[in-house]
């Protein structure tokens, strides 16, 4: 039975999954759904249905009906979000929605953390980014997408695990308990991993990150140098946050916890629990709770690094 409440409607649309949640106008949940990965690197027709089918769960568990749609007002935080042309194409979709508002998946999760109060937070997921408000402008530092950025995320602790375990096969370096259950997760043949590679999404290297925490903590050496350089990594993300003088600062992602534990004592004592995901976030675009203001000039506010003079 449709429903003459006014709903609204907050989407994650990330790299490894989609979740979707409404709420009436009280806050309170009425239905939650999950589908794949949601981002415009699988193009902007697969992350819509994505985003639609965890729509759909939502809205089946609700009890609602497709009618529906026309009271909700939706918020959605999709990762990619800034490549070129996709926002564009984006707002050319026909949605049955009463209003749907578009912002990154990582700001989204910046909102939820601190209930769009200024702030920041690293994500240390399939990919890694900085997000920060500051003064209702938003600041983003790395995340400009797997393999050439997103640096101490699941993809890239998956590829350095990849290729060293191709210098291992090659006995071009030392093999490492960690090393050998990669190369067997491929029959030990170096050709099966180049073709794998061929086809393998930033998702694909993800999926071994947890063996190399695994081993991490098992003290594999090969293992631990990865996990530190990735802990190097996302350490550098938040001291940029820290330089600007962002003192509320959160890890979040499929792997903060784990990371957390990698960071020097100094930056795990400035972390505090993020108070809300990112779909709280996107819930909060989609109430037009939050004004956010890109700030091109970003650089311009970050303390350069400054080489010392002999």
């Amino acid at each position: 039975m449709a429903t003459q409440s006014t709903l609204y409607l907050g989407v994650d649309g990330g790299g490894s999954r989609c979740r979707a949640r409404i709420e009436d106008e009280d806050g309170t949940v009425l239905g939650e759904g999950g589908s794949g990965p949601a981002t415009t690197r699988l193009g902007i027709d697969e992350a819509w249905q994505s985003i639609m089918r965890a729509c759909m769960a939502a809205t089946e568990q609700a009890g609602l009906v497709r009618e529906d749609f026309a009271l909700i007002h939706a918020g959605i935080g999709l990762a990619g979000l800034a490549r070129e042309g996709a926002e564009a194409a984006l707002k050319q979709i026909a949605h049955p929605f009463t209003s749907l508002r578009f912002v990154s998946d990582g700001l989204a999760a910046c909102l939820g953390a601190h209930r769009g109060e200024d702030g920041a937070i690293v994500v240390a997921g399939t990919g890694s980014i900085g997000v920060g408000l500051l003064g209702g402008h938003e600041l983003r530092f790395g995340g400009y997408g797997f393999p050439i950025s997103d640096e101490g995320s699941g993809a890239d602790i998956g590829l350095q695990a990849i290729r060293l375990a191709l210098c291992a096969a090659d006995q071009r370096a030392e093999a490492s308990p960690l090393l050998e259950e990669v190369l067997g997760a491929f029959d030990h043949d170096p050709s099966r991993v180049v073709a794998w590679s061929e086809r393998a999404t930033a998702t694909d290297y993800a999926a071994f990150a947890p063996m190399v925490l695994r081993h991490a903590t098992q003290g594999d050496p090969i293992g631990r140098r990865i996990v530190e350089r990735a802990a190097d990594a996302i350490g550098d993300l938040l001291d940029v946050f820290l330089r600007l003088g962002i003192d509320r600062l959160s890890l979040v992602g499929g792997l903060s916890e784990a990371i957390a534990g990698w960071l020097t004592q100094d930056l795990r004592s400035r972390l505090t629990p993020p108070q809300g995901d990112a779909v709280a976030g996107a819930l909060l675009v989609a109430r037009r709770r939050v004004t956010v203001t890109d700030t091109p000039a970003r650089s311009e506010l970050v303390p350069k690094f400054r080489v010392p003079k002999p």
